[in-house]
């Protein structure tokens, strides 16, 4: 091994100790990695003006900004749940990755943004409060890059100087303290320290303790966070029922078709899953099929026109994936803490899940296939239970209230 080879073996692992320890760090010296290592990248030319503050579905000046994640691509369902309800609402979408691009009303690459000029992003900053009323910042990603340090929690404060309500929103990974979540779930995925855990459990400590020096409203996208951050309020994913309905028959094969389409095989527990369904599979109960990496419309497609959708099995939670299973009507077969369901019931409705532990999966299985008739009746509660609580009312009273918003007097 040469000695420039070694040199950069030590630096990387220099670089990767140092990340996994930045919650650690004072403030100002975290903020000051975030400036280092954008500095590195290559420098990006300005846009030739702001990102959109007008609603492209109402076309009226915006009054909440919601952004930058856009996971699932939830940031434009809100904004756009919000415009059903009468407030202008505009997505703004900053992504690392291009493939994983959901819709929204702007969208950049993330080098774009946190390499473009401070005099154009003061002009964006200026833009955003001359016009909204209300930000939402998701998952404790920063707006307006350098400006205010790469930090959120700063920006916050900056938006509330200039009488901008602020609210955080997290979904999930951004806040869930792995070594938390491991202590409390025998089938955790963060149950080994390794390399991808401790990043995890880094970004979820970094996000925590500058979020706790923030002193407006949190909203959490899922009930499993709701003791996480306690006070948080639950602003619920949304997904498009009449998008996702299916008349396909269900349940009426020979061999019902078992589906499973995980965005990430650890946090899901894949390997659980195969587990399971390859004995079932072998016997000629049921033909399993998985997918992964492949376009939503193909995945709209399998979940239409499968039986049964096995969700999750180490997280104990329900997301955007169980409510799309549930709004085609499925059987939806996931591993759901109490204290979710609890949540849930909280709102006068049951969640029509059926509900396994990973090593009950082949148990819970077989007796859908041989008990057909209580599966049917459990999947047919689901589009009326996703209309009820995940067409987007319920979040848009959630972030309306939450920010101190005035609704339109004629809704």
């Amino acid at each position: 091994m040469g000695v420039a080879r070694r040199a950069r073996d030590l630096a990387a692992g220099a670089a990767g100790a140092v990340t996994a320890r930045r919650h650690l760090l004072p403030a100002r010296l975290d903020r000051a990695l975030d400036v280092a290592k954008w500095a590195r990248t290559p420098w990006t030319a300005d846009a030739c003006d702001v990102p959109t503050l007008v609603s492209p579905r109402s076309g009226r000046p915006a009054r909440v900004l919601v952004g930058p994640a856009n996971f699932a691509g939830q940031g434009l369902a809100w904004a756009s749940a919000l415009d059903r309800a009468g407030v202008p609402a505009v997505c703004w979408a900053f992504a690392a990755d291009p493939r994983f691009r959901f819709g929204a009303d702007h969208r950049a690459p993330l080098t774009a943004v946190h390499r473009a000029s401070r005099a154009y992003q003061r002009r964006v900053f200026d833009r955003v409060v001359e016009t909204v009323e209300a930000v939402v910042i998701e998952a404790g990603r920063p707006l307006f890059g350098r400006l205010h340090g790469y930090d959120p929690v700063a920006e916050a404060h900056a938006l509330q100087a200039h009488g901008v309500r602020v609210a955080l929103l997290w979904h999930g990974t951004d806040i869930r303290v792995p070594s938390v979540h491991a202590a409390t779930h025998p089938d955790s995925p963060f149950g080994t320290a390794d390399a991808r855990t401790r990043s995890l459990e880094a970004v979820a400590l970094r996000n925590r303790r500058r979020a706790a020096a923030f002193d407006g409203p949190v909203l959490v996208s899922t009930p499993d966070l709701l003791p996480v951050w306690p006070g948080a309020r639950w602003c619920p994913v949304i997904v498009d029922a009449d998008t996702w309905s299916s008349d396909e028959p269900l349940l009426a094969r020979d061999r019902p078709l078992v589906v499973h389409a995980p965005s990430n095989r650890a946090l899901k527990g894949t390997d659980l899953v195969e587990r399971a369904v390859g004995t079932l599979e072998g016997e000629g109960l049921l033909t399993y099929r998985e997918v992964a990496g492949v376009p939503a419309d193909e995945v709209r497609d399998l979940y239409r026109g499968a039986d049964v959708v096995l969700d999750q099995f180490r997280l104990g939670i329900y997301g955007v994936a169980a409510c799309e299973a549930m709004a085609a009507g499925r059987v939806v077969v996931s591993q759901v803490d109490a204290q979710v369901r609890a949540e849930v019931a909280a709102t006068g409705h049951a969640l029509p899940v059926r509900d396994t532990a990973p090593d009950g999966l082949e148990a819970t299985l077989r007796d859908v296939v041989t008990d057909r008739a209580r599966a049917r009746e459990l999947a047919a509660r689901g589009p009326a239970f996703v209309r009820a609580l995940h067409d987007g009312r319920r979040s848009a009273s959630v972030l309306v209230d939450a920010l101190g918003l005035e609704a339109p007097a004629d809704r």
